[in-house]
């Protein structure tokens, strides 16, 4: 491995081992949604990484150039597992999935509805609850790797950790079925599409250096990211690094979310 990567990749393992041992806050978080529903989460360290895929990486395509270095400086709580329908309903009072069922991703939800899910479950939980930035969503793909997937760069285990065109039933999965990455969250790789924060744009050119939402894109059709694929997606749209978009009022049934919520230490 190149000196610099192997610098950066030990940045990352050591704030893990940082961030695990002298955090006020837990390693989990449960939240209560109401209704007898509850969501898991994940404490994420802060660190850095190389975000994006060098031009080399199999499957590659050039939004996702110029790999650059980003500093994730605070700690950040993510969804332990997509966003299900269960979970849906107890904030917003329906499903509006395709394939509705309470442990299966909710699914057909557009990005502006997202924003709406955030803020209603905000004022459920009193915690600031909102989509990941893209870095974030990456950063945590990845915990401390920097692989084709967050297992490694080898597409026969990718059955193990991910659902997609080669071992889907041809429609989304209960979450949690399949091995979860290295820091512990599940169906990073495939299940359904989640949405990020950001503004799509054609490459990381002008990119910030600190995980922050990119709120102006390049598109004329007001295109928000989708990271990680789904149970519709060829496998190399399952990388850590793979960018796709769609309109923020779009919908399908292989669209979700997963949610963030900021530490408070």
């Amino acid at each position: 491995m190149h000196a610099s990567r192997q610098r950066v990749r030990s940045a990352v393992l050591l704030a893990v081992a940082l961030g695990l041992a002298g955090c006020a806050e837990q390693r989990t978080m449960k939240l209560d949604l109401g209704h007898g529903v509850t969501m898991e989460l994940v404490r994420i360290p802060a660190g850095q990484f190389m975000m994006g895929s060098r031009e080399s990486e199999e499957g590659h395509t050039p939004h996702e150039s110029p790999q650059h270095l980003v500093k994730i400086a605070r700690p950040f709580y993510i969804g332990k597992y997509e966003v299900t329908g269960a979970q849906w309903q107890a904030i917003m009072g329906e499903n509006p999935s395709w394939y509705p069922g309470d442990e299966l991703p909710v699914n057909k939800v557009s990005w502006l509805e997202c924003q709406d899910f955030c803020m209603f479950m905000s004022r459920q939980v009193g915690r600031k609850v909102r989509l990941p930035t893209e870095a974030e969503w990456e950063y945590a793909c990845r915990a401390g790797t920097d692989t084709r997937f967050s297992f490694g760069s080898s597409r026969e285990a990718l059955g193990d950790y991910g659902w997609y065109e080669e071992n889907s039933p041809r429609k989304p999965n209960p979450v949690g079925q399949k091995k979860p990455n290295p820091w512990g969250l599940y169906d990073m790789h495939g299940n359904v599409w989640e949405w990020c924060e950001d503004a799509f744009n054609s490459s990381y050119a002008g990119a910030s250096a600190d995980g922050s939402a990119r709120i102006a894109g390049d598109n004329p059709r007001n295109a928000l990211v989708l990271r990680g694929g789904s149970w519709f997606s060829t496998w190399d749209q399952l990388r850590c690094a793979y960018r796709w978009r769609r309109p923020n009022g779009m919908r399908s049934g292989y669209i979700g979310l997963r949610i963030v919520v900021e530490a408070q230490d």
